[in-house]
């Protein structure tokens, strides 16, 4: 990773094979390190989520059998990665919502007081 490049933040979650299929995590991985590296991705790879709050998205891959969501933020200085999950519905699961906005309280919470 060069200097340019933002770090991710696992806040939770994880990319592996299983459950994706190994063409679904290389996709996820080639489109996590776009974003880290300051490329503006949209629709059908990248969409705003403002239901979950200011700078979060949901980063879609499209499984042989499946559909992968990974949520999560885009900071100045970071990718927080929220939660990945499959998309079993066309609307986002309100109880995923709930749990993304407490993961990102709790983020905040932690960075605002590692900056006193």
């Amino acid at each position: 990773m060069s200097l340019e490049e933002k770090p991710l933040v696992w806040v939770s979650g994880e990319i592996k094979t299983p459950p994706l299929s190994s063409k679904a995590r290389i996709e996820a991985g080639f489109l996590l390190r776009q974003l880290q590296a300051g490329l503006r991705l949209s629709l059908p790879h990248l969409r705003p989520m403002p239901a979950l709050g200011e700078r979060c998205h949901e980063l879609r891959v499209v499984d042989v059998r499946a559909s992968w969501r990974i949520m999560l933020r885009i900071d100045a200085d970071a990718i927080i990665i929220l939660d990945v999950f499959r998309k079993t519905t066309s609307r986002t699961p309100h109880h995923v919502l709930e749990v993304c906005r407490d993961r990102l309280n709790r983020y905040d919470a932690l960075m605002k007081g590692r900056l006193r």
